[in-house]
């Protein structure tokens, strides 16, 4: 009953009378920047694969789920270029919203080691709600309003700025400048609107750099909406011989997080993290905690002979 109670209060907040909707949530946001301002595309000077994947509440049937797909390359010593896409879902597909986006970035030197990137990104958004996949769904509840949206492309356009040294990175972004809104209105007079505003990002981190291969790297990430509390995500990694990163982070009135990072390769890293809630939810029974594995895969740039060991 309770679980049942929470998945159609979170589906109700999503879904009616919604006057703001943020962008998913990623403990691991200092390795999926590229996700939240395109004008990091490029800046790590490989052609840089990611994938990622969040389980949000585990244990709590219908929670949400996301999955990202990143890749960016710089094309010349100034010109990079990407492709973002993000599937967020919740209650076992009844409402799943997937984003495809192309990134382009531009990047002016403005000091001895410091960098500016420019970036834009353009594409959509696809909306997919099904209330047949709800568990108490029944065809007297579509009788009253309840109906399904299938597929509906909304275009979209984002940009962002970003610089950045050896040691030191901030970026601004707003991913998606348009409010889209969607919504239907059955012939009985009842509506649903589900509304996405747009979200602003400001991230930033710095690096330093100890004695016998220890880097400390705390790092921050604002977001900012309408309608909607700021959220702040706090962290600090540190990393090992190039090799081995371990780290804490906390949102803001929300989870504390642990981290863990492993560079198997020159080429290839994997990083875990686990999220414990500190609201009321988080002492539930049925919730334990949110997880996130993400793989990154980087080849050589052509004009590059090797892969400079990067914190960020």
């Amino acid at each position: 009953m309770k679980k049942s109670i929470v998945i159609i209060a979170f589906l109700s907040a999503s879904l009616w009378g919604v006057k703001a909707q943020q962008d998913a949530q990623y403990t691991q946001y200092m390795y999926n920047t590229v996700s939240v301002n395109p004008a990091y595309a490029g800046s790590r000077g490989v052609l840089s694969i990611a994938a990622l994947h969040r389980s949000q509440w585990i244990g709590l049937d219908g929670a949400p789920t996301t999955q990202t797909l990143n890749l960016h390359t710089p094309i010349t010593e100034r010109l990079g270029v990407g492709l973002s896409i993000v599937n967020d879902e919740i209650g076992n597909g009844t409402n799943q919203d997937t984003y495809f986006d192309a990134v382009f970035s531009y990047t002016v030197p403005v000091s001895e080691q410091g960098k500016l990137s420019f970036g834009l990104k353009a594409g959509g958004h696809l909306l997919n709600i099904d209330f047949s996949k709800l568990r108490n769904y029944s065809n007297e509840a579509n009788g009253a309003g309840l109906n399904n949206i299938d597929k509906k492309f909304s275009p979209n356009f984002g940009a962002g700025i970003y610089y950045h040294t050896n040691v030191f990175y901030a970026g601004l972004s707003v991913p998606n400048f348009l409010k889209t809104e969607h919504f239907d209105t059955s012939e009985g007079g009842t509506s649903f609107l589900a509304q996405e505003r747009m979200n602003i990002y400001l991230i930033t981190g710095y690096v330093f750099d100890f004695d016998r291969g220890i880097k400390l790297k705390p790092a921050a990430l604002l977001k900012a909406v309408q309608g909607a509390p700021l959220q702040l995500d706090i962290s600090a990694n540190v990393m090992f011989n190039e090799k081995f990163t371990l780290g804490v982070a906390y949102r803001w009135d929300a989870a504390v997080s642990a981290l863990f990072g492993f560079q198997i390769s020159d080429a290839f890293m994997v990083g875990l993290a686990y999220d414990r809630e500190t609201t009321e939810l988080g002492s539930t029974q049925f919730n334990d905690g949110s997880f996130e594995v993400m793989l990154r895969y980087e080849l050589l740039a052509k004009y590059k002979g090797v892969i400079t060991p990067r914190f960020f």
